[in-house]
């Protein structure tokens, strides 16, 4: 069966990675994207990330689609939750190198060198996206003092800095102290 979309007469078969902003933390660190809505076409998608050393891609899982990441330019590091061995996996990424994050693992991305270059590309035109900043910040403390111990008040104070889903952090403010940190591998 043909595509009814391949047969449009106004058929676009190219577009601009860099005309949809998805998000901007700061003039260095963005994420574009090129989805289903921008090129109908399409029967994959992908955000253009770009990352100055530190920043992290904030740990989160997609319900709908699997993910592969490749590194454009620059260095980063991907960590993935293994949910079958109870085991975190992470890989040291150079340009060239891929990394693929299976659908529902709970994953993050961080950038070990500036000028980070990236493509997270999915197997559907449109990724759904649960961000563990929103899971942190919408759990009552009571239940993270019910489930796992965690005195109320303190998940509380904790979590308080969280206001807003955060896509790519540290938030700003928090800074280079956080961002700069070096970061553990451990799998």
């Amino acid at each position: 069966m043909i595509d009814p979309v391949l047969q449009d007469p106004n058929l676009r078969l190219a577009a601009d990675s860099n005309q949809v902003l998805n998000y901007q933390r700061d003039p260095h660190n963005y994420i574009t994207q090129v989805f289903g809505e921008q090129l109908p076409a399409i029967k994959t998608g992908f955000f253009n990330v770009h990352l100055t050393k530190g920043i992290i891609i904030q740990p989160h899982w997609h319900t709908n689609v699997n993910e592969l990441v490749y590194v454009i330019h620059g260095e980063v590091i991907t960590s993935v939750f293994d949910p079958f061995t109870q085991r975190l996996i992470s890989y040291h990424l150079k340009p060239g190198q891929v990394c693929m994050l299976p659908k529902g693992w709970f994953h993050w991305i961080i950038a070990e060198s500036d000028h980070a270059h990236l493509l997270t590309i999915f197997d559907q035109p449109t990724p759904d996206i649960v961000y563990g900043s929103d899971f942190l910040r919408f759990l009552p403390a009571e239940v993270a003092q019910r489930a796992y111990g965690i005195r109320a008040e303190d998940y509380a104070r904790a979590v308080a800095p969280i206001r807003e889903s955060v896509i790519l952090g540290p938030p700003v403010g928090y800074g280079a102290m956080i961002a700069n940190q070096p970061y553990s591998e451990r799998g």
